[in-house]
C-alpha cells in the first residue's frame, strides 16, 4: 500500500478508489481542507463504523469494496435499514444518526466525505478502538 499522507488543503489530484480499497486502517484522512474533508476507511466483516450522529456535518459515504448494512435514523431507536455494496452512495444529512456494519467477506472499503472537515488533519486510527479512544479525549 502506498503511504497515505493528508495533503489537505494543497490542491490534490489522487486515484480514489485505488487509495480507498489499498487503504488497510480502519480511518485515514486522505485530505482536509477548510470547508471539506475526505477519510478512508476498512472495516472488517461483522465490524462496524458505530453508531453515531454528526450535528454539524453532511456526510456522503461511497462503498468501493464490500457489503454493508446502513442503518439511519432520526434517533437512535427510529430506524431504516438498507443494503448496500459497491459503488453504492449513502448519503447522512447533519442530525441523523447511522451506522454500517460490514456485512459481506471482505473488508468493507469506503470513503467518506465531511462538510465541513469532522476529524483533525493527518487523522490515522489504525483500529476502531483507537479512533473511539481518541474521539473520547477530544
Amino acid at each position: 500500500m502506498t503511504n497515505i499522507i493528508d495533503n489537505g488543503p494543497t490542491p490534490t489530484v489522487v486515484n480514489i478508489e485505488t487509495s480507498t480499497v489499498e487503504n488497510t486502517n480502519y480511518r485515514t484522512t486522505l485530505w482536509t481542507g477548510n470547508h471539506l474533508q475526505i477519510t478512508l476507511m476498512s472495516i472488517e466483516p461483522g465490524h462496524d463504523i458505530g453508531l453515531e450522529v454528526h450535528n454539524e456535518n453532511d456526510q456522503f459515504l461511497r462503498i468501493e469494496q464490500g457489503t454493508a448494512t446502513v442503518s439511519m435514523g432520526p434517533s437512535a431507536d427510529h430506524m431504516k435499514t438498507w443494503q448496500a455494496s459497491a459503488d453504492e452512495a449513502v448519503l447522512v444529512p447533519s442530525g441523523t444518526w447511522h451506522n454500517l456494519v460490514s456485512s459481506g467477506d471482505v473488508a468493507l472499503k469506503v470513503y467518506s466525505i465531511y462538510a465541513p472537515a469532522h476529524h483533525p488533519h493527518g487523522t490515522v486510527h489504525v483500529t476502531k478502538e483507537e479512533a473511539e479512544a481518541a474521539e473520547a479525549s477530544e
